[in-house]
């Protein structure tokens, strides 16, 4: 693919679902892959995977709560490959309530991993990219907030408020660094896993398995837009089953 091989590229929430999706189709494309998320058995288990492939990959066990583990993880990539060219913001979780159920805890919960998860990945990148000049920031965000439903308020807010952080991110580049955000509808992942309304649990997994689209067509998304030439933008891309309204 085109402006892929050779690229570095870190990726959070890399252990399952659609980062681990989008680091196997980078690394099958010759992109160096740097994994990051919490479950270090299942990072080192789909490094090995990525490896045996004849692949490039490598990996650092981070909690994006944590604004000093994005920037481990930027390290460690520029450490080991010298360089990183694009940083892909996917790690995220989501609580599904009425406002009025006042979750906060899930509220916080969301803030701390969908929004100030991907600002702190975004603050440990750009040093880099300024440094050389180049670089490619990918936010996976959601088709919450494009549609706004009952029960998805504050989850639809923090997707909302990255939409809103990268466009004012794009108008202050000179473009040498370009930012993407792709947003997915239904796709099939353990998004329902550790939802607490039971309701809508069900109503997600029901969901999932009617309509629900391989992760492979995130990862798809994803190598469009790093594969354009450095001065081309991708700037939205918004990605559903052709079934969901």
């Amino acid at each position: 693919m085109q402006n892929i091989k050779g690229k570095v590229i870190a990726i959070t929430g890399a252990s399952s679902g659609m980062g681990k999706a989008i680091a196997v189709e980078l690394a099958k494309e010759g992109a160096k892959v740097v994994l990051g998320a919490r479950r270090t058995d299942q990072l080192q288990n789909l490094v090995e995977e990525i490896k045996s492939r004849e692949g490039v990959a490598a990996f650092t066990t981070i909690d994006v709560k944590n604004k000093a583990d994005l920037v481990k993880l930027v390290n460690t990539t520029v450490k080991e490959y010298g360089t990183l060219d694009v940083m892909i913001n996917n790690a995220g979780v989501s609580q599904l309530n009425r406002i009025d159920d006042l979750d906060i805890e899930g509220w916080e919960d969301m803030i701390d991993i969908n929004l100030k998860g991907v600002l702190y990945g975004m603050a440990a990148a750009i040093p880099v990219f300024k440094q050389q000049h180049s670089g490619h920031i990918i936010n996976i965000i959601s088709t919450a907030g494009i549609k706004i439903v009952p029960m998805q308020g504050v989850y639809a807010g923090t997707k909302n408020a990255i939409r809103t952080i990268a466009e004012a991110f794009r108008q202050e580049s000179d473009g040498s660094i370009r930012i993407t955000g792709i947003s997915p509808g239904f796709v099939k992942t353990d998004f329902a896993k550790n939802l607490k309304n039971e309701e809508m649990k069900t109503a997600i997994q029901n969901g999932m398995q009617q309509i629900a689209i391989d992760p492979i067509a995130i990862a798809n998304a994803v190598i469009y837009a790093v594969s354009q030439p450095d001065d081309v933008e991708i700037g939205d891309i918004v990605i559903r089953p052709s079934k969901q309204n």
